[in-house]
Formats: C-alpha cells, sequence, structure tokens
C-alpha cells in the first residue's frame, strides 16, 4: 500500500486541522497550482514558470530544484507531487532538441491527470523586461478569449477551459470597479496561441464612468499547440458532477428568462368578471339611458304634479 493512500489518524490538533482541510467539501477550496521543472530546463522555461508563480500567488507551489520525468510518458510523479502539496493543476516546463522550450498545462481529477496539453514557447516577453507598473500580488484577472478556434476545435475549447480553471482564482460574492484592474487576454489564429497581460488604468472622462486604458504588463507568450492528453466523455462528464446538495431546489410554477428576470404562474379559479366590484367613481356610473337599454326600453316619464 502507498504511504499516502493509507488512513492516518491525526495526534495533534495542527494536523487534525491539516486533514481536515483537506476533506472533501460541498464548496471546494480554490484551486493551488504546482510548477514543476524538468531535468533539462533551459532559461527560458524557468523565467516562465518564475512569471506564471508571480501571476498566480499565493494559489501555487514553485518546485525549483529539477525533476526529470516525462509527463506523457509517466504521470505517477506527477500524481505523487499533487496529493503531496494538495494542487489540482500543474505546468510543467522542459526543453530538449526535440521539443524545444515546451510546457505541459494541465489539471487532476481525484489526484489523477485528467487533461493534459503540451505547448511550444515561440517567443517570451518577461515581467522585469516590460517597465510599467504591476498589479499587487493575488490580484484576480479578468480572463477574454478571442479566436473562433476556441469554440469550434475540441482541443482548442478544451484548452480554453483549461486556462479558465488555471488563472480564475478564488470566487467571489461582489465585484468593485477598482479591483478589475487586470486583464489577461489569449487570441487563437493561424494556428498558434498568443497570451498578453494588461494593467487597467482607470482614467478621468468627465462623467460618472471612468475612461478605460489598457497598460501592457507582462509576461506575454507566443504558443503553438504540440500534443494533447484528453480526458474521454464519460471522465470528463464525471468530474464535472456537482453534488446533490449545491444543486437549486426546483420551485413549482416559477421560471426565468434570459435576462434572469423571474416569473411565477398563479392558479385561480374561474371569475365572473361582470360581478367583478370595482371602485366607485362618477366617471363609471351609468347614464340613465344606459340603464333602460338594459331594461329593455324607455321607462316613461313622471309627470311633473301642479
Amino acid at each position: 500500500m502507498d504511504a499516502l493512500d493509507r488512513v492516518v489518524k491525526p495526534k495533534t490538533k495542527r494536523a487534525k486541522r491539516f486533514l481536515e482541510k483537506r476533506e472533501p467539501k460541498l464548496k471546494e477550496n480554490t484551486k493551488n497550482a504546482m510548477l514543476i521543472k524538468g531535468g533539462n530546463a533551459n532559461l527560458t522555461v524557468t523565467e516562465v514558470l518564475k512569471d506564471i508563480y508571480a501571476v498566480k500567488k499565493p494559489f501555487a507551489v514553485l518546485y525549483k530544484k529539477k525533476n526529470i520525468t516525462r509527463p506523457f510518458e509517466d504521470q505517477t510523479s506527477l500524481e505523487f507531487f499533487s496529493k503531496k502539496s494538495d494542487c489540482s493543476l500543474f505546468l510543467f516546463g522542459s526543453h530538449n532538441k526535440k521539443r524545444p522550450n515546451n510546457l505541459i498545462i494541465g489539471r487532476m481529477f481525484d489526484y489523477h491527470v485528467l487533461d493534459m496539453i503540451e505547448l511550444g514557447i515561440e517567443k517570451f516577453v518577461s515581467l522585469k523586461d516590460v517597465k510599467n507598473s504591476k498589479c499587487p500580488e493575488g490580484t484576480k484577472p479578468m480572463l477574454i478569449f478571442a479566436g473562433d478556434m476556441f469554440e469550434v476545435n475540441e482541443e482548442y475549447r478544451r484548452l480554453k477551459s483549461l486556462l479558465i480553471d488555471f488563472f480564475r482564482g478564488p470566487s467571489v460574492p461582489s465585484i468593485r470597479l477598482a479591483g478589475l484592474e487586470y486583464v489577461l487576454h489569449f487570441t487563437a489564429v493561424d494556428g498558434k496561441i498568443y497570451m498578453r497581460s494588461y494593467k487597467v488604468l482607470l482614467k478621468k472622462s468627465g462623467c460618472k464612468i471612468p475612461r478605460i486604458e489598457l497598460e501592457e504588463m507582462g509576461p506575454s507568450l507566443d504558443l503553438v499547440m504540440r500534443r494533447t492528453h484528453l480526458a474521454s466523455d464519460d471522465l470528463y462528464k464525471l468530474s464535472l458532477k456537482q453534488p446533490k446538495a449545491l444543486k437549486p431546489k426546483k420551485k413549482k410554477n416559477i421560471s426565468h428568462d434570459v435576462f434572469g428576470t423571474t416569473y411565477g404562474r398563479i392558479h385561480m379559479q374561474k371569475q365572473d368578471l361582470g360581478k367583478l366590484q370595482t371602485r366607485k367613481m362618477k366617471g363609471l356610473k351609468k347614464r340613465p339611458a344606459e340603464k333602460s337599454a338594459e331594461d329593455g326600453g324607455v321607462r316613461p316619464k313622471k309627470s311633473k304634479s301642479a
């Protein structure tokens, strides 16, 4: 039996808190990412991993030592590190003659590799090469995807889902305008993926809504897709399954439209609208001619008494 698979009873309060933190929850913790350097990683790959770590902090773990492993051939070491550091996302960097400046981005399901996509770095501009101001650590980015390939091609569609998982950060209940200061833009065109990072600048516009400008911040990457390892449709569907407690209970006779407006349906007995009591107003009173018409004829005028 694997040392990590056996049931461990905590002996201290600290160990108990540690195990409780890793237990399955209805609302899972923010996904952490591990960034691993391969046995033959060069300077470019090392700098890319450092910059992605700076973008992902504090929800990331950077392994500084080199690890001799090939994820597409043997995934046991990745699964071991995932269990050890409690990370469900990973980015592995390596370099060799056949696949220079190589990145493998992937995610785990139940500590086993679910999806894995290999990307080649063709151009890289690091954070320190761009001399503009940077966003604070832990800033939640706004993700923008441009290009038909992200909607048409299955591999690109899965890559989009993977990138959203990797960079989305924590779920927040509310947003303030000043907190929207970091943009990650991904463009898929001509078989390449362009990743750009921008800082949002809110300028004076003379009205209530500020004028928005984007300032390049770094890192920026020109990537090309290489090998892919995608989960089967059944396994992918299983990984998306939510607990019943999280699903909203269906309420009878209530529906919503595409804009989020709530509509309710009320069931009532059939009513005779002719007997419906309305508000008494002088303008709604029937004239004598109308009353006589309803009675079936004109009433004889009363003779005036002398």
